[in-house]
């Protein structure tokens, strides 16, 4: 039988598949599909349809309801989740924000007066806004500390991701390049100016992309290099969803959700479209359609005061003219089942339709919408943590320039920033759950007090607290008693030592009160 089985394996060659290239064309650019996001974002109906006709390279992108050119007249509704949601966000994070730490001390704080005269100057509360909406619409973006002789202190702005690109070394940003348009009569000219360590460059571009003169626009004609005292940028990159297509830039929010918020869209738009066409039909004989009283003519029928359909007249034996009129039956159900299965689609990942008081399933209690909440939580967490890498450099570096317009050189700072818990229980919840762990034994008193009043109460005021519910429960508490580290090794424990200590007490032995006493 051994013949045969090398007889079979010499039969059975397998030959390795050889390797093809394989080519994928992009359908956008980095700043294509940063524009992309921004329109998205700002939500008008005008705008989608004129980006998606015009960026349609493929069937997949053709075949879309945004680029689709219908024969009739076909009203294109955006629904605007996308504005909501981002806004949303920002409202939440900047409600949330508690302020800014120096590590000063309590009673002396000249650093924190500083900061607050130069928030207050730049609005760092919507700068802060504006940064968390801009990050999340369009993919990421960067700060920009200026100087300028008429301010008193930094100039603050923020630009997205289509004004701004990054120079890394590595993982390490070492320089942010900030693009500003300017128009002089016909001619477009694009400032960029590259902010590093130590220094801040100048270039200005003609529209064909080649270096011209700073004198060419006039108001950016006295810009010149410069250099600073200080090991840092004047510019701090903002990040918050890191991006698998284009590595070392950031991601939109709803940068993979294209094809569900269009689907969407296509819902609603059918479905309004249904309610139109749904309306009651009147079939009129020509010669009793309502004529023009001016001119005579036949006056075209309207889609929302006068709908009609003008049919010929009967001209048969017998036949009377008349005027009929129907009405289509709508299946709403089968639209409010779509729209709810794709605006769930939409907002898988994103945020929970309990934060934006949607009810998708109707049948939902308190505890799962809370549960469902767990989505807002996890990325209002990576926006979070985001920020706080970011605003401490942020608020840094503002202090530091601000050290320079007044000084030759910058000082050093410690910051950090705190936000506050979202969708935190209230307090009956609370009570409930802090009663319970302090009678299961496994929390303190102090512990409690500081779990129910956290932020709330001042520290002297949780002191006081602690001591009034230990002296109600009778818990008084008492110095550790000393030990006799010098007694001697061998000690039999007879009482001889311990009555000549009491003998040598003043007092000892001159009556029971007394001693107890």
């Amino acid at each position: 039988m051994g013949w045969f089985r090398d007889f079979v394996f010499k039969l059975l060659k397998i030959q390795p598949a050889p390797e093809r290239r394989i080519m994928i064309k992009e359908p956008l650019s980095f700043r294509g599909n940063v524009l992309k996001n921004q329109i998205w974002y700002r939500g008008d109906p005008q705008e989608l349809s004129q980006f998606f006709k015009q960026a349609g390279a493929g069937d997949t992108d053709t075949n879309r309801f945004w680029a689709a050119v219908p024969h009739g007249k076909v009203r294109k509704i955006h629904s605007g989740i996308v504005a909501i949601v981002i806004d949303r966000y920002k409202d939440i994070i900047t409600a949330d924000f508690d302020g800014v730490d120096f590590g000063e001390s309590e009673d002396s704080h000249p650093i924190a007066d500083t900061w607050e005269e130069i928030a207050k100057d730049c609005d760092f509360a919507g700068l802060m806004g504006d940064a968390i909406a801009g990050a999340l619409s369009s993919a990421d973006g960067a700060f920009k500390i200026s100087i300028d002789a008429e301010s008193k202190y930094p100039i603050v702005a923020f630009y997205e991701a289509d004004s701004v690109e990054f120079v890394t070394k590595g993982r390490k940003v070492t320089a942010v390049k900030f693009y500003t348009p300017y128009k002089v009569d016909t001619k477009e000219y694009r400032l960029e100016e590259e902010y590093g360590i130590g220094y801040v460059r100048y270039r200005l571009f003609s529209e064909d992309g080649k270096q011209v003169d700073m004198s060419e626009v006039e108001e950016i004609a006295s810009l010149k290099d410069t250099t600073f005292n200080g090991d840092f940028m004047m510019a701090v990159p903002l990040v918050i969803l890191r991006s698998g297509k284009w590595k070392g830039r950031g991601k939109a929010l709803f940068d993979s959700k294209t094809d569900a918020l269009d689907a969407l869209d296509e819902v609603i738009s059918q479905w309004l479209d249904a309610v139109r066409m749904g309306r009651v039909k009147r079939y009129i004989p020509e010669d009793m359609v309502p004529r023009d009283p001016n001119t005579g003519q036949l006056i075209e029928a309207n889609a929302f005061d006068n709908d009609f359909i003008a049919v010929g007249s009967m001209k048969l034996e017998g036949a009377q003219d008349k005027i009929d009129v129907s009405q289509p039956q709508i299946s709403y159900e089968a639209y409010v089942n779509s729209y709810s299965s794709f605006m769930d689609l939409v907002l898988q990942g994103i945020m929970s339709p309990a934060t934006l008081g949607i009810d998708l399933k109707k049948t939902d209690n308190a505890e799962a919408q809370r549960e469902k909440e767990k989505v807002t939580l996890h990325v209002r967490g990576k926006i979070v943590e985001a920020l706080s890498k970011a605003l401490p450099q942020l608020i840094e570096r503002i202090m530091m320039v601000n050290d320079l317009i007044s000084g030759p050189a910058a000082g050093e700072y410690e910051v950090s920033v705190k936000f506050g818990e979202y969708a935190s229980p209230d307090f009956d919840s609370t009570v409930e759950t802090v009663v319970k762990a302090k009678q299961g034994g496994v929390m303190s008193i102090e512990q409690s007090v500081e779990e129910l009043y956290g932020d709330t109460w001042t520290r002297e005021e949780k002191d006081a607290e602690v001591a009034r519910l230990k002296a109600e429960q009778g818990i008084v508490e008492m110095d550790e008693p000393a030990v006799n580290l010098d007694a001697e090794e061998g000690d039999d424990g007879n009482s001889s030592d311990q009555e000549k200590s009491l003998e040598d007490e003043p007092g000892a032995g001159k009556g029971a009160p007394e001693a107890g006493k």
